[in-house]
């Protein structure tokens, strides 16, 4: 069986797994061409899987050559997705488009492209979306045949058991750049109003934090697993700006299987996505907002019982976003685009 052509900028280290699940199920060959945002990505793809390195511009002459089955785009990369859609229409190879938008950037470049993304989201044989928000957004914008693969990490290597908390006051946690989206500027805000008596870290690449703010660096996987594992709430207040707004969030399903509750913003996808459910297994806060989310830290540390509930709730919740499930609902595009098969919409 030919094999089907995944083209995406890189492997980040979180989806290696998914992406060796897939080859499993229905062949793969990736081509990856890279670009300036790596997320973490390993050098090179997944040993397990076959991967070329190509520019962007040699992506046309790959799916214009009938030796894959299929062919998967996601929204990275100004080239690589049109020069696909034109050359998997000009060979008649079923085009799969992997969507990660819920609303459209209001930026230039964005614009003058969404009549090629309407097109797109219309014709494609499958779109693939990241979870529920995305589906409705590329409804919106015309599409009819529908699969969610939802957003996954390791579920093993991040429930695996962490390092004894040695602290027992109230902490919590953010994880993720200090770039404006994130929200950390918020977060910082709202931990300063709530005045708690506790601990709040921040992990990732940043610039100075206030006194009293514990700053853990880039942190290992290990090492981070640790900090999920001894803090009551991550804090995810991720803020929508003119040219993004969060797709998912992974570091959600990475706390949650630590049993750590959420406390995420609207604009943050997983909250979007139907993973982080306000009052199931954590709470969600206006973007923004930093009086929401300081009065929210405020319940959460004066109810550690139902901050605990939350957080175990969400260990649950999370079993059911998988490498796995993640691979078997690709795996099912592949097969209904190559056969011509009509879908509808499909939600795992």
């Amino acid at each position: 069986m030919r094999p089907t052509l995944f083209v995406t900028g890189h492997v980040p280290a979180n989806r290696v797994g998914a992406f060796e699940r897939l080859h499993e199920l229905a062949p793969i060959e990736l081509a990856l061409y890279g670009g300036p945002h790596q997320h973490g990505a390993p050098p090179g793809a997944p040993p397990a899987v076959p991967h070329r390195l190509v520019s962007q511009r040699e992506v046309g002459r790959l799916v214009a050559s009938g030796d894959h089955r299929a062919v998967i785009v996601g929204t990275g990369g100004r080239i690589a997705l049109p020069a696909a859609w034109r050359a998997a229409r000009a060979s008649a190879t079923p085009f799969i488009f992997w969507a990660a938008l819920w609303r459209t950037p209001r930026t230039a470049a964005h614009l003058a492209a969404l009549p090629l993304m309407r097109r797109i989201y219309r014709e494609a044989a499958v779109v693939v979306t990241y979870g529920e928000h995305v589906s409705a957004y590329v409804r919106s914008h015309g599409a009819t045949r529908v699969i969610v693969a939802r957003q996954a990490v390791d579920n093993a290597f991040w429930s695996a058991p962490a390092a004894p908390r040695s602290d027992p006051r109230f902490a919590a946690l953010f994880v993720g750049r200090g770039a404006r989206e994130k929200g950390l500027t918020v977060a910082l805000e709202a931990w300063r109003a709530a005045a708690i008596d506790g601990t709040f870290t921040v992990a990732g690449e940043h610039g100075p934090l206030p006194a009293g703010v514990v700053d853990a660096g880039v942190a290992d996987p290990v090492r981070l697993r640790n900090f999920y594992a001894a803090c009551d709430v991550l804090v995810v207040p991720s803020i929508a700006s003119r040219r993004f707004i969060e797709p998912w969030g992974l570091v959600v399903n990475e706390a949650m299987n630590q049993a750590t509750a959420i406390i995420a913003s609207s604009a943050v996808g997983a909250a979007a996505g139907g993973l982080v459910r306000d009052g199931r297994n954590g709470l969600v806060v206006p973007a923004g907002d930093a009086g929401a989310l300081a009065r929210a830290l405020t319940a959460l540390a004066g109810d550690r019982e139902r901050c605990a509930a939350l957080g175990a709730a969400g260990r649950e919740d999370v079993g059911a976003y998988t490498h796995d499930a993640w691979a078997r609902a690709f795996a099912d595009a592949i097969e209904r685009a190559a056969t011509a098969e009509s879908i509808g919409s499909v939600e795992p």
